[in-house]
């Protein structure tokens, strides 16, 4: 059974850090790019950052560079989200998925993504 569990969210204060964890199973974890994406209410679901387990290139929202990294640990199947100096507006619904290597399109999108998580609670007070 294919699994992507998040964890690490929680409620911050503007100008704090959370790390997100992403724990994949069931299915070869070298094959996917991992995304991270998030809704807030009212907003289309968005593009965080994403990697590729092969090759480890990165992704990054403009909203998001020099705050957030992230990283993986093909051992553990697990792709972290580092996110730093959160603001206010990073307040969303996190969800981690994963998406084909051989997707021709942009990785920005859900569109390729095949398995999700359920997503974690990311608030950020101000």
């Amino acid at each position: 059974e294919v699994q992507l569990v998040e964890s690490g969210g929680g409620l911050v204060q503007a100008g704090g850090s959370l790390r997100l964890s992403c724990a994949a199973s069931g299915f070869t974890f070298d094959d996917y790019v991992i995304g991270w994406f998030r809704q807030a209410p009212g907003k289309e679901r968005e593009g965080v950052s994403c990697i590729s387990s092969s090759d480890g290139s990165t992704y990054y929202a403009d909203s998001v560079k020099g705050r957030f990294t992230i990283s993986s640990d093909n051992a553990k199947n697990t792709v972290y989200l580092q996110m730093n100096s959160l603001k206010p507006e990073d307040t969303a619904v996190y969800y981690c998925a994963a998406a084909s290597t051989y997707y021709s399109g942009s990785y920005v999108y859900p569109d390729p993504y095949v398995y999700w998580g359920q997503g974690t609670q990311v608030t950020v007070s101000s």
